[in-house]
């Protein structure tokens, strides 16, 4: 819904090593801190208390919500979409991003006074928030610079018209 700083709040809450950086949390959570538990108990007296560990819906969630939705990084057949919900003190990340046998390097920045999201790819700028992944072997270099206190597009439609992004 945009709300980068709640988003990640609640994923801070979810987030398995968040519960075994401490004896204390360790103690309350009672469960492996690199497995996501299905339930986290709020009722007494196992408030905070970790339960169905192991449970692999919950973690291949948990991984969609954080790379796709968090991060955002989302694949659609030869396209890569790019839209970053990152929280107000992240200054941004990187990451390779393998397709075949290409590597993109991903550099994400947040900077104050940008007005809308900016996708550069080798350069370029992009007229959208999408690269179009290709097989050449090369190295691309990829930089998404986001607002601050930026909201997902609510289309992923080129803004000139309704033609996927990167095929003009």
């Amino acid at each position: 819904m945009g709300d980068a700083e709640r988003a990640w709040q609640l994923f801070a809450m979810l987030d398995p090593i968040r519960h075994g950086d401490s004896a204390e949390h360790v103690a309350v959570y009672k469960t492996e801190p690199y497995v996501v538990a299905g339930d986290v108990y709020a009722i007494a007296p196992h408030v905070g208390r970790g339960g169905w560990s192991w449970y692999t819906g919950s973690a291949g969630w948990m991984y969609q919500l954080l790379v796709e939705w968090l991060l955002g990084l989302q694949r659609s057949g030869n396209q890569l979409s790019l839209r970053a919900l990152l929280p107000r003190d992240w200054p941004g990340f990187e990451l390779h991003y393998r397709f075949r046998s290409t590597t993109y390097e991903i550099a994400v920045r947040s900077a104050a006074g940008t007005a809308a999201p900016v996708v550069t790819v080798d350069g370029s700028t992009s007229s959208c928030d999408r690269v179009a992944l290709v097989d050449d072997g090369a190295v691309h270099h990829v930089l998404l610079t986001v607002p601050r206190t930026a909201s997902p597009p609510a289309t992923t439609t080129n803004p000139r018209g309704t033609m996927p992004c990167n095929s003009e």
